[in-house]
């Protein structure tokens, strides 16, 4: 981890690639996702071992067949052979082949249903104006997007819409990353032309100007992934065939080789005697935290392998965790292999791909990150990720240990959080982990900004939008709490689970919601129809075993209303708002989701074969070309 620029905020959005982009690049994108997901796994379901004496709450699941085998392993892939030219032209699921490019989709969810099941009575009418979603400026109102108010390539946009639609013939990637390959992670020829790299730039985007048309081989003797959730403790060495952080954190119970497997002990660098008892020293240490209550969304900074979120499942949190893909090989895709969310990223020079003030809990076990330097340019960043009155638990040496150099960071971090207005609730020390953590706590009003005797860090000035995420500077300011009670971020957010299913405070009926009805009327019912999809098509309809489903991605999530419906299955969801549609990944949040701000014109930042569903509804709507069914 390193720590932010000197860079000045631009109160414009920054110049990107729009998601109008041109078929052959979106289509690129789409199938090289959707050829390295891991789809329809073949092995059945293990049973689950038994590791804690807590007896954990756990989320309702669907049970798999109980005359599944117990133990059968799946079949090795041969990564010899080239994909298939039909199925790398296959759609998405969610999609209807054979439907010219010029009509849209039906909008009742029948897309999805077979011939001989019907869509219910109520999705009818209704729900047929309710997936019309509104494009225009003049329609969506106060909806704002992501790359609103951006400088457009126009020229650039125009020569990419005359290209010819995507290659019939597909050919391998041929980079150093190989099999792991990243196109906006691993472009060296950009990465080479850094000035300088002592914010970590080279380990941020840097996406290739024409997005490669290739495949991305798999590692010699891949096989079909371990389920969840015997995964979390155990995935195939040929999987994901990286040693290092063996050698450097296996006295750590990060993760160990035993025979054809790497295994995950449920260890960390500051719970080397398990995750399970961590989390309830943190939860003992500040009983407000409340896990799965009034703590759903929690954001752990420099994961590792993501035990800490893994386990927190038990608790019913939901962890977004990353790390950067650097000479600690391999973390995320690690965490990923297991099932466990993890996204490629790094805390350099730019915001994290997150709205403010939606994280309850941010944690930083031994995160690597100097958050006292340059003004706390790096904590403020957490600031405006944190929910008002939300907590950053701090698990690091200089805690609790007293070294010189540890002892000079605490006070600075204590000068620093006091004036931030950070309350630091408690610091104390596991006994049994030997190890030490500091909680925090945000204000929840401006009392204290008003009344500090010096303004260092200086309010954030009113052009700078809070929520503005994709490609913008970090800055050394605190951003100023909402005071009318109505605003988001004035409220903590409903108890978990009920925040899942009730529209949130501040969405307001006077506003019109995506799809034209009143805002929270758009909310309860996108949430109705995906109920209804899903139990009437998805369940039955498309022939997904969803008992060998684990990590989905929502690409055009809206509301989350398809991964809320799929609460009752051992999944996870990471909902995309991409950053040309209405911005609505608040809501996501506000309602106990997660998920991120992505331009699908480029790479996303994740390792390739981590998905094992992708879902994609109407995502390619805006994409026109005449005489073309290039997704076919």
């Amino acid at each position: 981890m390193a720590f932010g620029s000197h860079t000045r905020l631009d109160v414009r959005r920054p110049q990107y690639h729009s998601s109008f982009c041109s078929p052959s690049t979106a289509v690129a994108v789409f199938v090289a996702l959707a050829l390295v997901a891991v789809w329809m796994v073949s092995s059945t379901l293990v049973a689950p071992a038994d590791f804690s004496p807590f007896h954990p709450t756990t989320r309702p699941s669907q049970s798999p067949p109980s005359t599944a085998p117990m133990d059968r392993h799946p079949p090795p892939v041969n990564q010899q052979q080239p994909a298939q030219e039909e199925d790398a032209n296959e759609p998405p699921p969610v999609t209807q082949p054979g439907v010219d490019q010029h009509t849209e989709l039906p909008d009742n969810g029948s897309q999805s249903q077979p011939t001989d099941n019907p869509p219910a009575a109520a999705e009818t009418g209704t729900q047929a104006e309710l997936l019309t979603e509104t494009t225009t400026e003049s329609d969506r109102g106060s909806w704002s997007t992501q790359a609103a108010g951006s400088n457009k390539d126009t020229h650039k946009q125009q020569q990419q819409q005359q290209q010819t639609a995507a290659p019939s013939n597909w050919k391998l990637c041929n980079t150093e990353a190989g099999p792991d390959y990243i196109p906006c992670l691993d472009n060296l020829q950009a990465i080479r032309k850094l000035r300088t790299t002592k914010h970590y730039e080279h380990r941020e985007r840097h996406c290739p100007q024409d997005p490669p048309t290739c495949l991305v081989p798999l590692p010699e003797g891949y096989t079909s992934p371990i389920w969840w959730p015997k995964s979390r403790d155990q995935i195939w060495y040929n999987n994901v065939p990286h040693t290092k952080l063996v050698e450097y954190k296996g006295h750590q119970n990060w993760v160990k080789v035993s025979g054809e497997y790497l295994t995950f002990p449920g260890g960390g660098t500051q719970f080397k005697h398990g995750a399970l008892h961590y989390i309830d020293f943190i939860q003992e240490a500040k009983k407000d935290i409340a896990w799965g209550k009034q703590t759903r969304v929690v954001l752990d900074v420099g994961c590792g392998v993501a035990s800490f979120g893994g386990y927190l499942f038990d608790r019913d949190v939901l962890t977004m965790s990353f790390a950067p893909k650097d000479e600690h090989e391999a973390q995320v895709q690690f965490a990923l292999e297991r099932g466990i969310p993890a996204i490629s990223a790094v805390m350099g020079t730019k915001r994290l791909p997150f709205p403010s003030r939606v994280f309850d809990v941010v944690h930083c076990a031994r995160c690597r990150v100097p958050w006292h330097i340059e003004g706390g340019k790096l904590l403020l960043e957490l600031d405006r990720l944190l929910h008002p009155g939300g907590y950053f638990v701090w698990s690091a040496t200089p805690v609790y240990q007293k070294l010189t150099e540890d002892v000079e960071i605490w006070e600075a971090m204590s000068t620093l959080t006091r004036s931030m207005c950070w309350e630091m609730v408690n610091k104390v020390k596991d006994r049994v982990n030997r190890v030490g953590i500091a909680i925090f706590r945000k204000p929840t009003d401006n009392s204290c900004y008003e009344g500090r005797s010096a303004a260092n860090p200086p309010i954030c000035g009113e052009y700078d939008d809070p929520d503005a995420a994709w490609n913008i500077s970090l800055q050394s300011c605190v951003h100023r709490l909402p005071t009318d009670p109505a605003i988001r971020g004035s409220q903590w957010p409903e108890e978990w689970p009920l925040r899942l299913e009730k529209p949130p405070y501040w969405l307001k009926n006077s506003e019109a919601g995506v799809y034209g009805k009143p805002a929270a009327e758009d909310f309860q019912a996108d949430y109705e129809h995906w109920k209804q999809v899903i139990s009437n098509s998805y369940m039955n309809g498309l022939g997904i075993d969803w008992s060998a489903v684990r990590n989905v991605m929502d690409m055009k999530a809206v509301y989350g209303g398809f991964a809320a419906a799929l609460r009752g299955l051992k999944v996870w969801v990471m909902n995309v708002i991409p950053i040309d549609s209405p911005d609505t990944l608040p809501i996501i949040y506000e309602r106990g989701l997660f998920g991120v701000y992505h331009d699908w014109c480029e790479s996303f930042s994740t390792y390739p074969r981590t998905y094992d569903l992708l879902h994609a509804n109407h995502l390619f709507s805006k994409i026109k070309k005449s005489d073309v069914l290039w997704w076919r």
